[in-house]
């Protein structure tokens, strides 16, 4: 039966990507000698010990050195589709920041912001509306190699100081004069009112993946395959119960299987606490579920289902981020949603903001126009597969009720 659950996934996996690209070389990485040599020394690893050394490596991770993003990479993502995302997402947290009375200063904070494509698009509101007086910027990205294409398309023609501050690591200035400062982690972020946007960062934070067996649940491991080329992984099961078992699973859990990340649960935790002490909100956009789904672990390179375990620190690793545990973990936060993305766009004004780039666009930007308005709410691409979700301070919970949230509600 364990052998069943690990055959059937790798099937699945390699059916939907297809052979590799003509011309791939299939050649050993720095990160898989390392996995290896660790394996041999330790045992069989944890998915979660495995994600998180091949997307956050110093040396070798995926994220670290290499332009992931966008059309010649392994993914794209709605902020990099059309400007109307992050204009509809800014709307959403201008109005709501606006029912608090507008308070200032005001940090936008954005996690992975990628190549800084939504940050940009918020920016330009704030100047377009003249309400960029009293506004910074606080981007978290490990990452070096895109927080220096971030800091090109902020900050184009200023100076990028690297900072001997303990709390941020680089810091430079629009054009129109907003400060921008890059951190490693949200907790570094200065206590301030704040407004933090969370797009496709939770789908990358490492998982532990638990199953239920005859015996009880038991923890999927990765260790090296015997049978296979030397440096071969394969997923298998723990003899017992391990703590993630122990701490993650709860009684009655009804799914055979378990996707669960602790570290999307400090960071949830954190924003939470965050917005209790000092006010804001936080939006949170990502592919998932709501407590519903159960093996989504994969890997994407360019644009293709990829072996998660064939050449790590070449392809992005993801999973389907559970909302339902997010929830969980925000306390007395009053959270709301998830909702889709499609619904939640439409209901910030989408459709008319594109009739407006559409009477006064080029004639070859129209099927840009169009192609990325259906990308992002077609229920066959990207519209029902994300979702969004929204957290406030407990102390909003009357204030909320009495004026919905927008995008979580029809008008």
């Amino acid at each position: 039966m364990h052998r069943v659950f690990c055959a059937q996934g790798y099937r699945h996996c390699r059916q939907q990507a297809g052979p590799p690209p003509h011309g791939d070389n299939k050649e050993e990485t720095p990160l898989l000698r390392n996995l290896r040599s660790k394996i041999q020394a330790v045992g069989p690893i944890t998915v979660a010990e495995y994600m998180k050394e091949v997307l956050t490596n110093p040396v070798s991770g995926y994220y670290m050195h290499g332009n992931v993003i966008g059309v010649h990479g392994d993914f794209i993502t709605s902020p990099e589709v059309s400007q109307m995302f992050g204009e509809a997402s800014i709307l959403a947290r201008r109005c709501e920041w606006q029912k608090m009375g507008a308070p200032r200063p005001l940090q936008l904070v954005e996690l992975g912001p990628g190549h800084g494509s939504l940050a940009e698009d918020v920016l330009r509101v704030f100047v377009q509306l003249g309400a960029s007086k009293g506004i910074s910027l606080r981007l978290v990205e490990v990452s070096p190699a895109l927080s220096k294409l971030q800091a090109a398309r902020l900050c184009p023609g200023t100076s990028k100081k690297a900072s001997t501050v303990a709390s941020h690591y680089m810091a430079a200035t629009t054009p129109h004069g907003t400060s921008v400062r890059w951190y490693r982690s949200v907790q570094d972020v200065p206590h301030l009112f704040s407004c933090f946007i969370a797009h496709e960062f939770f789908d990358a934070l490492p998982v532990h993946k638990l199953q239920k067996t005859s015996a009880g649940w038991r923890e999927v491991l990765i260790d090296i395959d015997p049978a296979g080329a030397p440096g071969k992984f394969r997923f298998v099961l723990s003899r017992a119960e391990t703590p993630a078992c122990k701490l993650f699973v709860k009684s009655g859990e009804q799914r055979a299987q378990l996707e669960v990340s602790p570290e999307s649960g400090v960071v949830v935790q954190h924003l939470a606490k965050r917005l209790y002490q000092d006010g804001g909100l936080a939006l949170v956009v990502d592919y998932g579920h709501d407590g519903t789904k159960c093996d989504t672990f994969r890997a994407f390179r360019r644009h293709q289902l990829h072996d998660p375990l064939e050449e790590p620190g070449t392809a992005d690793l993801t999973a389907d981020v559970d909302f339902s545990y997010l929830r969980s973990c925000a306390g007395d936060s009053l959270t709301l949603g998830p909702v889709p993305q499609a619904s939640f766009l439409q209901r910030m004004g989408i459709n008319t903001r594109l009739q407006v780039l559409l009477g006064s666009c080029l004639p070859e930007q129209r099927d840009r126009l169009l192609s990325g308005y259906h990308m992002m709410v077609d229920p066959d691409q990207m519209g029902e597969r994300f979702q969004v979700f929204a957290m406030f301070p407990s102390v909003l919970r009357d204030h909320l009720t009495r004026f919905p949230v927008n995008g979580f509600h029809d008008p």
